[in-house]
């Protein structure tokens, strides 16, 4: 492979990286270096080709209602659970838990924006999915606000 067949792939595999490039945010040597698939010059070079080549980063105009449910934990009625994941469900079945919902104009991909800004918010999720139009995560009790406060953000 190429230094910049290289740096591509290695941006790929960092998909924050490709939205700081995207961005305009990157200082491309700190990123080669980062990076570490090459001399670092060259790779610097080709991450600014690369960065050129990608849309601009544009905030999404998202449209969403929010909710918190408490007392959410696991179930084994599936037809009641807010969420699924695997064979895990998630009710309002007094559990410890919180859920946040969010309804709205978005596609299944905002959950990553979702799992961005609960991880910078210091908040642990328990569990997390997301459809069109429809998203959950499960938190503890306690982190419940922050969540809320986070998913909207996000959206």
């Amino acid at each position: 492979m190429t230094v910049a067949a290289d740096a591509r792939e290695a941006v790929r595999e960092r998909p924050f990286l490709e939205t700081a490039l995207r961005a305009g945010v990157v200082n491309y040597t700190a990123a080669a270096r980062f990076l570490d698939v090459g001399e670092e010059e060259a790779v610097a070079a080709a991450l600014r080709r690369y960065a050129e080549e990608l849309d601009d980063y544009e905030a999404s105009d998202r449209r969403a209602s929010v909710s918190m449910r408490s007392g959410v934990g696991p179930a084994d009625e599936y037809d009641e659970a807010l969420l699924t994941v695997g064979e895990t469900a998630f009710a309002a079945a007094g559990g410890s838990h919180t859920a946040v919902v969010a309804e709205g104009e978005f596609g299944a991909a905002a959950l990553a924006d979702v799992l961005g800004r609960l991880r910078t918010a210091d908040v642990d999720v328990a569990a997390a999915a997301g459809a069109e139009g429809t998203l959950a995560v499960v938190v503890g009790r306690r982190d419940g606000a922050d969540a809320v406060r986070a998913v909207e953000a996000a959206l």
